[in-house]
């Protein structure tokens, strides 16, 4: 079965189910999915996994960016209805690396293109990214590189 497919099929469940919350976050998914598929190959195209995940990890993004908004802006009741989005999105999501998981590529990645000081922490970012895969944020990923590569 296709993202596309579970997005279809849990969009169903949701109207049945009479859940609005996560019908609404999953109708803003579906429209994300499509125009991304409009973009790149026209109307009758479809995604790969990969593209549907980076789409998915783009709408979190977005919640993170708004929910930081509404918190510095006083608005809590907000921030947290964002939060509820973040949570329905990220069940569609891979599981996240843990923080040794990550430390531990990051380790790889230094040894296996001899970084020694922060002018290559480009490379060693390219390859990490490429092994993570989407399952760990860029920040965290780079704050380890800076750890490492500064020691």
């Amino acid at each position: 079965m296709s993202f596309q497919d579970q997005i279809n099929q849990d969009i169903k469940a949701a109207m049945l189910a009479r859940e609005s919350e996560k019908l609404g976050v999953l109708r803003m998914l579906k429209t994300a999915l499509m125009n991304s598929v409009i973009e790149k190959s026209g109307a009758g195209g479809t995604l790969d996994e990969t593209d549907a995940l980076a789409i998915v990890r783009k709408e979190v993004k977005k919640r993170q960016d708004s929910v930081e908004a509404f918190e510095k802006g006083g608005r809590p009741e907000l921030a947290a209805t964002e939060k509820a989005e973040i949570d329905i999105l990220n069940t569609y999501l891979p599981q996240p690396l843990s923080p040794e998981e990550v430390t531990a590529l990051v380790i790889a990645a230094i040894a296996e293109t001899g970084a020694t000081s922060r002018k290559e922490m480009g490379a060693v970012m390219k390859i990490v990214n490429e092994k993570a895969a989407g399952r760990a944020d860029g920040r965290t990923i780079s704050s380890e590189v800076q750890k490492h590569l500064a020691a």
